[in-house]
């Protein structure tokens, strides 16, 4: 399930170039592993100071997804940027609009149903399907291994993290506005891809 094709050069380069210019040897290996992986996605190295994880969530989702859990993202921009692991697409499962949710919520709470127990959840666009997940979990509908919850935004992204960072729940995600598909999908392919050991 993590089998990869060997390392291009370019991402080799990009990797030295990096660790010349950031110091992350003092990370657990699967946090830094993630950090690397982010900073590497959006050439960006102050996400190290962004970015909230802790060692044994991370290796509870790892271990989950080697094992074949669900992966669950929100969007299918995430689900594209991950592909040592299928995904089912929550936004995909929305039905009609439903009262005072937005569509992005309503996927969320249609694949709560069909993944409540055991799945690992990646969010990378809409504040309102984190947000929705953590309601889900606090009603006790949901239990993961993992959420990478790293929505972007002006609107409800920081509070969303925040809530996800206070329910408790098993979690890697960041404190600003920022996040989005492609660096929710590099900490999922931070732990599908990691060496470190199970």
């Amino acid at each position: 399930m993590n089998a990869r094709a060997a390392v291009h050069p370019i991402e080799q380069e990009s990797y030295a170039i990096l660790r010349s210019r950031l110091d992350t040897s003092d990370l657990p290996p699967l946090t830094r592993a993630v950090v690397e992986r982010v900073v590497h996605t959006t050439a960006d190295p102050t996400w190290v100071g962004d970015l909230v994880a802790a060692e044994d969530a991370l290796r509870a989702g790892r271990d989950a997804l080697l094992a074949g859990a669900p992966l669950v993202t929100d969007v299918r921009m995430v689900a594209a940027g991950i592909t040592a692991h299928p995904a089912t697409i929550a936004l995909d499962l929305a039905s009609a609009p439903q009262q005072g949710l937005t569509r992005s919520a309503a996927g969320i709470r249609a694949a709560v149903a069909q993944h409540p127990d055991g799945a690992v959840w990646a969010i990378g666009n809409a504040p309102t399907a984190l947000a929705e997940l953590v309601r889900c979990a606090e009603a006790g509908l949901l239990r993961t291994p993992l959420v990478v919850g790293l929505p972007v935004g002006f609107v409800g992204a920081v509070a969303a993290k925040a809530a996800l960072r206070a329910s408790g729940l098993p979690a890697v995600s960041n404190r600003s506005e920022r996040g989005g598909a492609a660096v929710a999908a590099a900490a999922v392919n931070a732990l599908l891809y990691s060496e470190e050991a199970a």
